[in-house]
């Protein structure tokens, strides 16, 4: 749930340094370059052929990330990835299923929904499946903020997502998300709960017009999805609502009583920042929170987070979030069409919970708790974890489970090497003596504020036991690293944020991930006399990671399991980089804004035994270099994606390290919709028409 009322800026909207040179010259550019129409692109294959000539009209926004697996008509095999690309794929036809569709969400209006989430019946098809992509799609026409949610299958938590801020003519987006690891849930009949609190009222016009699909095959190349899945949330269904924890205000916590023929065990954590910790890696030291009163207190506990899971008030593991930039953030511009990284699928990260088996198959109840903590100093350059954070994080997780026989799991106790954290901080504040200015008050304000925050962790858990007849050991290890360096000048109104997260953690069943998450963020505010203010802004930053192993969440090389150019089974790693950077303005009176934004993306395997060297693109301003070898890497699928001012001006993308053909088509007016009216008689006219799939897909659109 977002705050209806906080601005649409970074952690704090920067006040000042924008002259009205740059201004009048922004004006100008936006009068010159910003474009009277928007380009029509395809539309998705659960779209008819026409709702999408009735849809043409409207604009088109899109996340970039690699194709997922799905299905068009029976036997014909498809990746979809934001809705432009689908293609066939030469390999042995599915059995089973062979691409049944079900409608899940019908059509359904979020327009005035805090509290009022959908609720209806999932019921599994009458064929035997293996492998599930749900398909969202969502059409909005008005004035809104971009807002949170969540689709749980009773009280466990499937899909966060967050949405596109609308523009007045309209605009429509699709996302398919690979669902198979979903499998012990989808198999059963669930209450499906989608929440997506929204605000409607004189201001906030736009409703949010939802269709949801599921797409079921069976293929014997499938994963062996886990046999139980547990939900540690809230546990609301049963009352029809979303079972989401809102920390601090909440404990975040499940007693449970678990099977005790375990042979593994995987713990998921979703966790997002909202209100004053929706941009915490912009916060400062508690201890800075009140450097420039004049201007406002700012957001504390530091820029730094950890997600943290506790077994009985023990350690397990922890997650050091990747720094989510929501359609709203920073600046609007930045975000059309092409919205920041996982904005439409806001990823969980895993740990491996294993090792507490002997502990956890004991038969009794056992204590699972999420914390999200920070650092609190004490203003003398020392600091330590707290055990809360501001307002608020939304959190929930489940476990993973595999069973072995019916045999009883047995062991020696856990073994636990989990030293404190090392964090260096520190801070400093200048004042100016220079201010023209005969006022003592002013005189003494603070000019700037400059400070350092650093972190590293280890953590390894293990242990020894007996299941299903054999003795097997088991650990969990991660080691992180954390910096960021954060500077606020002209009295508290500029801000600059760079930080950068990495770490490598591994499980003994031959899971690992490294990971690298570089974040660079500039932002200036000026405000006028009248109250008006307008915003300059820019941003960089980068996704970098490479998993060995079986992960429970599809890393994308699923689509690729019947390729016949692909040996899956003989893949030693999966490398998924993607980068974006780009500059953007907000004017608040009269409203407009515009920008322009480019990404680059790649997805990429590493066969077992390869050699030679490959190379990955630098992201044009972020560094690529992830600390790891990349040599003997396959690139495939790649895409280069540039928009100013909402028009695509560079789309490159590549499949098999082939270019894929897009099709091109002449740009169209948006449908002149009122701003002040939600879309909800249009899109319902246009997505109710959307449910007769026709499957004439075009063949040569990946060029193949």
């Amino acid at each position: 749930m977002r705050n209806p009322q906080a601005c649409v800026g970074f952690s704090v909207l920067a006040n000042s340094a924008l002259t009205s040179t740059k201004l009048i010259a922004g004006l100008i550019f936006a009068l010159l370059f910003m474009p009277q129409a928007t380009w029509a692109k395809p539309f998705p294959s659960s779209i008819t052929e026409a709702s999408t000539n009735a849809l043409k009209s409207l604009y088109r926004v899109f996340q970039v990330y690699p194709p997922a697996f799905t299905h068009g008509s029976p036997g014909r095999l498809m990746l979809n990835g934001e809705g432009q690309r689908e293609g066939l794929i030469v390999g042995p036809r599915p059995s089973g299923c062979e691409g049944t569709t079900r409608t899940l969400i019908e059509y359904h209006v979020f327009a005035f929904s805090y509290g009022q989430p959908y609720v209806g019946p999932y019921t599994p098809p009458d064929c035997d499946f293996n492998r599930a992509t749900f398909n969202l799609t969502v059409v909005s026409a008005g004035r809104q903020f971009d807002r949170m949610g969540s689709i749980w299958l009773g009280d466990t938590e499937v899909w966060r997502t967050s949405t596109a801020e609308p523009t007045k003519d309209g605009i429509v987006w699709t996302y398919v998300k690979d669902m198979s690891h979903y499998n012990a849930l989808l198999q059963e009949p669930q209450k499906l709960i989608f929440d997506l609190p929204n605000l409607i009222n004189e201001k906030y016009t736009a409703s949010l017009n939802v269709t949801l699909r599921a797409t079921f095959s069976s293929f014997k190349e499938a994963k062996d999805p886990a046999d139980l899945i547990i939900p540690v949330s809230a546990r609301k269904s049963s009352e029809d609502e979303a079972s989401a924890w809102s920390l601090p205000s909440s404990v975040a916590s499940n007693s449970l009583t678990l099977p005790r023929n375990i042979r593994r065990a995987v713990f998921s954590i979703a966790a997002n920042g909202q209100i004053d910790e929706e941009f915490w890696f912009g916060n400062v030291l508690s201890s800075d929170v009140e450097a420039f009163p004049q201007a406002r207190t700012l957001n504390g506990f530091s820029p730094f987070r950890e997600v943290q899971l506790l077994i009985d008030d023990s350690l397990a593991g922890v997650v050091w979030p990747f720094p989510i930039i929501f359609t709203g953030g920073v600046v609007p511009g930045l975000w059309l069409p092409i919205v920041g990284i996982d904005a439409f699928d806001l990823k969980e990260d895993e740990i491996d919970i294993t090792p507490f088996l002997p502990v956890l198959c004991d038969g009794r109840e056992h204590t699972f708790e999420i914390r999200v903590t920070g650092i609190s100093d004490d203003g003398r350059g020392h600091g330590v974890l707290t055990k809360n954070v501001g307002q608020y994080w939304v959190v929930s997780g489940k476990i993973f489970i595999w069973e072995a026989s019916t045999a009883i799991t047995s062991g020696a106790e856990v073994s636990s090497d989990i030293p404190s954290p090392n964090i260096e901080i520190s801070s400093r504040v200048y004042t100016s003596s220079s201010l023209d200015s005969s006022s003592p008050e002013d005189l003494a304000r603070n000019e700037s504020l400059t400070y350092d925050v650093s972190v590293s962790r280890h953590l390894k858990i293990s242990s020894t036991f007996e299941t299903g007849g054999s003795t097997k050991h088991a650990s969990w290890t991660q080691d992180l690293e954390y910096s960021n360096h954060g500077v606020f000048t002209n009295h508290g109104w500029n801000q600059i944020t760079d930080q950068v997260s990495r770490g490598r953690e591994a499980s003994s069943a031959g899971y690992s991930r490294k990971f690298k998450y570089p974040v660079h963020v500039k932002e200036a505010e000026v405000k006028e006399a009248n109250g008006d203010f307008s915003l300059d802004a820019s941003m960089k930053r980068a996704q970098d990671i490479r998993i060995s192993g079986e992960p429970i969440y599809p890393t994308g090389i699923e689509a690729y399991t019947n390729h016949p150019g692909i040996d899956t089974s003989n893949i030693e790693s999966t490398h998924l980089y993607t980068s974006q950077n780009g500059t953007g303005y907000h004017f608040e009176s009269p409203r407009f804004g515009f920008g322009s934004t480019e990404q680059t993306m790649t997805f990429s395997i590493t066969p077992s035994g390869s050699n030679g060297k490959a190379v990955v693109p630098d992201g044009r301003g972020i560094s690529s270099v992830s600390g790891d070898d990349i040599s003997g890497e396959r690139e495939l699928y790649g895409r280069h994606v540039i928009a100013a001012n909402t028009t695509i001006v560079e789309d490159e993308e590549r499949y098999m390290e082939r270019a894929v053909q897009r099709p091109q088509e002449e740009p169209t007016t948006p449908s002149p919709i009122d701003s002040e009216t939600s879309l909800d008689s249009t899109a319902s006219e246009l997505l109710m028409r959307s449910h007769e799939e026709d499957g004439s897909e075009d063949e040569s659109r990946l060029g193949l």
